[in-house]
């Protein structure tokens, strides 16, 4: 009989045991679903179609590369370029002079289809020696050239340029208007040399934040938005067949740009950026 109880205590113990690892096992879809969030945070975490993404992190210039002219790809003499207090900024303090140091900002991706938008704010004195047209002076360069086809002593990239422009304390000067360094534009169904067009929009004085906008719908229309208005509108940018940079990117005679690279520009005046955001559109 003593041996019949060791017998069934020894088989309850058994199944003690074995609930215990069937406990453990419940616990698998738990390390799963952990294993899942992980797979979750590694989705990408770039611009996708119909949803505003940043594209600047606030904390440093990962995902930009600096091209200063006279300076190789990367460079970034006097921290042009740099991060303050979570704003993207651009200072020429420490340098006596501008020495024509123009220099440009490019993400890390090309775009077509998409919509850009930013606040930006001019601060500050222009730094001496820089030109008086430059001025609370900058510039968003879109369907720009790659970054590493640009010479070392180029002052831009073949570019459209959304020039932003602050005013002086008085009279009137638009911002969100359209430069042209190596490139031509249609506008109301005739090719424009022109190299800067005007916007209608009003004039922003001061160190106040602006919100420009960028709708880039590739080689159709492009327009251009302050802080929610339309005040510019294009269609057809292509490359300056009588550019010499500019003649250079053209293949097999194809002028017509529906896309590029994407850089902020600094032209001796102090300027600030937050909220940089891409929403891709359907192409």
């Amino acid at each position: 009989m003593k041996n019949v109880l060791r017998i069934m205590v020894s088989l309850a113990m058994l199944i003690l045991v074995g609930c215990g690892d069937v406990t453990t096992d419940t616990a698998a879809p738990v390390k799963t679903a952990k294993a899942k969030t992980v797979i979750d945070k590694t989705a990408p975490t770039g611009p996708v179609i119909g949803k505003w993404v940043s594209i600047f992190n606030g904390k440093d210039l990962d995902g930009w590369t600096t091209k200063i002219k006279g300076h190789k790809l990367g460079e970034n003499p006097g921290d042009i370029f740099r991060v303050q207090d979570g704003l993207l900024t651009v200072s020429y303090d420490k340098f006596d002079k501008f020495d024509n140091r123009f220099g440009h900002l490019f993400y890390k991706e090309n775009f077509s289809h998409y919509r850009m938008r930013l606040q930006y704010r001019f601060i500050g004195e222009q730094t001496t020696g820089g030109a008086g047209w430059a001025y609370r002076n900058s510039g968003i360069m879109i369907h720009g050239q790659e970054p590493e086809s640009m010479g070392l002593d180029q002052d831009f990239p073949i570019s459209i340029e959304v020039q932003l422009l602050g005013g002086s304390g008085k009279g009137d000067r638009s911002t969100c208007n359209l430069c042209t360094p190596g490139t031509n534009v249609v506008m109301e169904g005739k090719l424009v040399r022109n190299h800067c067009i005007s916007s209608n929009s009003k004039t922003y004085h001061g160190d106040q934040w602006v919100t420009a906008e960028i709708e880039v719908n590739g080689s159709g229309i492009i327009k251009h938005l302050i802080n929610g208005e339309v005040v510019m509108q294009y269609e057809q940018p292509q490359l300056d067949d009588k550019d010499t940079a500019a003649k250079k990117l053209i293949i097999d005679g194809r002028k017509l740009l529906d896309g590029g690279s994407i850089s902020l520009q600094a032209e001796s005046h102090p300027v600030q950026f937050k909220n940089i955001e891409i929403m891709l559109m359907a192409g």
